[in-house]
Order: C-alpha cells, then structure tokens, then sequence
C-alpha cells in the first residue's frame, strides 16, 4: 500500500471497532431489501404516488456532504439511484452516525420515501439505514485509478466495480452460452456431463496438465477435448448429445489462447459433414444475433459478416494459392524446407501433418477474416475423422476460421476400429519421436467403436467465438485468467 492507501485503511479499522464498540454488526448475515434499484426506476412514478416505503440495498458509490444534507448514490447489480439524508428527518444523533460511520465502498440498506431534487434527479429520501458490510479498503478511483492492465486481470472484482462495461461484457458472456444451450436443445441435443480427470488424453493434439490422485494413488490428465468420452455415449445409444465444459491445455499465452477454458462439443448420429455445416452456420448466427445483438460485429477495425453465406475453402487448394505448396506431392524432407524458408520454426520430432499445421496457422490462417469453411483437410492433421471417399489423402473435416482464427472444428467422425486404432498408432510414434501434442494410443476407445458407432458428425467450439465477437483478446473476456507471479500479487 502507499502511504495515503495506508492512512485510508487505518482510518476505516478505526471506525470499524467504533461500531463493534457500539454494538452494532459491521457484517450483518441478513437484509430487509424490498426492491431492486432498476425496479425502483422503473416504477418510480407510481411508488411515489404512493408514498410507499422503499427499501434499496447495495454498495456506496458517491458522497456529496452539504452542511445538514448528503447526497449519495448507492449501487446494487441492477443498476444506480441517488439517496439523500437531512439531518431535519433523522435527528443530529442519527446523521452524526451516518457521517462517522460510512464510506465509499461500503455496503449500506436504506429506507424512505422517493422524491425529485429541484434539477429532477430521482432519489430515495431516508427515515433510516443500516450498514451491511464496511469496506476497509477504498476503492481504485479514490486514489490512483485501476489503469494497469495486469491489477485489473489479476483483480478483477475490482475492475468490474471500476468498470461498468467489464459487467457489461460478462452478462454478454452468460447469454452467449445460453443461446448455445437453447440452439442445441431446440434441435433436440441433450447435454450430459464426461469427466475432467482421464487416464489417457485425447481428441485434439495438445500438451495436458497431470494431477495426481492420493486415494487411487496414480496419475490423471486433465482433459484437452470433450471428444473421445461423448462418442462413447453415441456408442451407448444416445443420438444427439452436447457438453459445456471446462478443457485444459499446457500451451503457450497470447491473444486466442487460454490453459483453461470452457468449450462445447455436440454429436450427431446419423448425420455428416454436408448436414453439420448448415447447423453450424445456422448457430453461430444465432449466437451472434443474441450475443451482439446483431449480425455484423467489429473486429479490429474490420466489419464481420456472420448473416452472409460463408465461402468454403479446400485446404489444399488454398495452402497452393497462398505458399505455392501442393500438399499431394511434396515430401516430408521438403516440406521441412519450406518452412524454413518461411521462417516458421519446425520442433524436433515432428511429423509431416504437424508441420502443415504450423505453416497454415502462421502464413495462412492470419489472412482469413470473413467467417469462412475450411474443407477437405490431409489425414495427417486429422486422425479423429473420417476418410474422404472423393479425395485420396483427405478426411471429411470443417474448420470454421474468422478474424485469422479457428473458432469452431468438426468433422464426419471415424467409425471405424481398424483405422482409429492405425491412426492411434501412427500419432504414439511421433510421441516416441518427441512431439509432445502427438494424441495417444487409447485402448478403452478403440474397444468402444468395436462394438459399433453409427455414422456420425461432431463439432467443437470454445469462448474464443465469444472473445472475437467481443473484440477482445481472450483473457480479457475471462473473469479470473491465470496470470504469472508478480504485480499485484497480494
């Protein structure tokens, strides 16, 4: 603390034992509050009228002393209102006790009547008030501001006093994933629930956490994807099915990417590829008109069109256009090569999909800021989904890439054992080769498709969506993202 942040917190211990000494609770477990302030504003005319008795509860937001009269505006979660207390009402013993006893930040309930002040500013007029919790710390504005980006992450309950907008922002979050909950529950998908904690990971290439169990003594992973425990359900005999929840992946910070995030995938039986992308389109539409009120959003400066009809990409086709590669041809070795002269760094151990991967992420993804469909992906990046029956060396995958990012992955779902367990095996060499994000071998799976799975088309989306249509990067649309060590830090 300064010392002025000091002196600010001595002086409110102070009145705190004052109150304990008086016998009143500074922490109350219970309040009278009658209605909420956006209730209050709402009806405000007809309260009046009647003289009723009102009764509001929240945090002090302003103080404005004027000899035998104070004006201040409490706030609770719906909205702000002004109250004002006479010393001519209370008595001198009871607006002392007001004086003495508050401070910005404090949590207050108060009692009256509403009023107009001569410049037409609705008000509650008091006949009395309680305190409901003392804040011993002042708040940012009182002092220096919350302007350091690191303080405002690492203490966010802080930034979304400060900032109306950041509040804003989250009630914008919850209904965007009720608008996915009610898209997909519309169409007749019914969620369920997988576990965190695997013994083996798997349904995306990605580098996991490891935690360890006492009782069973043994290690687990924590989830990278939803996808391997949701086409075990499929197995079971559910058709339409879909989870929220929290994935976790041992990767790198930057503007697109989070360690610990909340994703959706849903599965369709039944249905491929051609179906899921009307579906797709048809939601991320409706997410945007919910969430962002509309289907045009900002990004960057550039207008995304979510309403228009979105292009389809081949990837091969479009990897030749932008780097002069063709994916059908061209070796390992050389592709190696390539992305050198690139400038795009290839890790010890990696194979020829993970190097494609790179060089689409790096050199062509960026220049992609329409919602588009990307199509029609190798095999080698794709060991989840099915074989095209069109195209030698490509699988039945989409990829929906906006404002240079992925946002959304599915693809027509591998059925059969005999390949998955191949493609398993291929992807556990590259592990032995070094590559870290390589997926694993996943016996329990491969058992589970040997009992049948119908044909089937899945998808994937996360919180990035959200922060895009927000123009935010992403740890900025996540209340609590982690942070390193350092400023800040209590």
């Amino acid at each position: 603390m300064t010392e002025k942040e000091e002196q600010l917190y001595q002086d409110r211990l102070r009145k705190l034992e004052a109150l304990r000494k008086a016998g009143i609770d500074p922490y109350p477990a219970k309040s009278g509050r009658t209605h909420a302030v956006s209730e209050v504003l709402e009806k405000f005319s007809v309260f009046s009228k009647q003289k009723k008795k009102i009764t509001l509860a929240g945090r002090i937001r302003g103080l404005r002393k004027h000899g035998g009269i104070t004006f201040a505006n409490l706030e609770d979660g719906t909205g702000s209102m002004q109250f004002m207390l006479r010393e001519q009402d209370l008595g001198k013993e009871k607006f002392a006790e007001f004086e003495t006893t508050f401070d910005i930040g404090d949590f207050i309930e108060v009692t009256g009547t509403l009023t107009e002040t001569k410049r037409g500013e609705k008000t509650l007029l008091l006949s009395g008030f309680t305190i409901l919790a003392k804040s011993l710390r002042a708040l940012p504005e009182q002092w220096h501001g919350l302007a350091d980006a690191e303080i405002r992450l690492r203490k966010r309950y802080l930034d979304m006093i400060s900032n109306p907008a950041v509040r804003e922002m989250f009630l914008k979050k919850a209904k965007f994933w009720k608008a996915l909950r009610f898209f997909l529950e519309d169409k007749g998908f019914i969620e369920v629930d997988t576990p965190v904690l695997e013994d083996k990971t798997g349904g995306a290439d990605a580098n996991p956490f490891v935690t360890h169990h006492d009782a069973l003594d043994r290690d687990f992973y924590l989830r990278i994807s939803l996808e391997l425990p949701l086409k075990k359900i499929i197995v079971g005999g559910f058709e339409k099915i879909y989870e929220i929840g929290k994935v976790f992946r041992n990767e790198g910070i930057s503007p697109e990417h989070l360690q610990d995030y909340l994703g959706c995938e849903f599965y369709w039986a039944y249905a491929d590829c051609e179906e899921l992308m009307g579906l797709v389109e048809n939601l991320y539409q409706h997410i945007a008109r919910e969430t962002a009120g509309g289907l045009v959003t900002e990004w960057r400066g550039q207008k995304l069109d979510w309403g228009k009809k979105w292009a389809r990409l081949d990837y091969f086709e479009l990897v030749e256009k932008e780097t002069g590669v063709d994916l059908e041809k061209i070796s390992e070795k050389d592709l190696s090569k390539v992305a050198d002269k690139m400038g795009v760094e290839i890790e010890k151990g990696w194979g020829k999909g993970r190097m494609i991967d790179c060089i689409f992420k790096k050199k062509i993804r960026p220049k992609l800021i329409q919602p588009t469909f990307l199509i029609n992906h190798p095999i080698e990046v794709s060991p989840l989904a099915k074989r095209s029956k069109k195209l030698a060396g490509r699988v039945e995958r989409v990829q929906v890439v906006a404002a240079g990012s992925e946002i959304g992955n599915g693809w027509s779902e591998l059925n059969d054992p005999i390949d998955q367990r191949g493609r398993f095996e291929e992807q556990m060499k590259l592990r032995e080769e070094g590559d870290k994000e390589a997926q694993m071998m996943d016996e329990s799976f491969v058992e589970a498709l040997e009992y049948g799975m119908p044909p089937t088309a899945g998808f994937g989306l996360s919180e990035r969506l959200f922060a895009i249509l927000m123009d935010k990067p992403i740890r900025e649309t996540v209340i609590f993202p982690p942070m390193r060590e350092g400023k800040g830090k209590n």
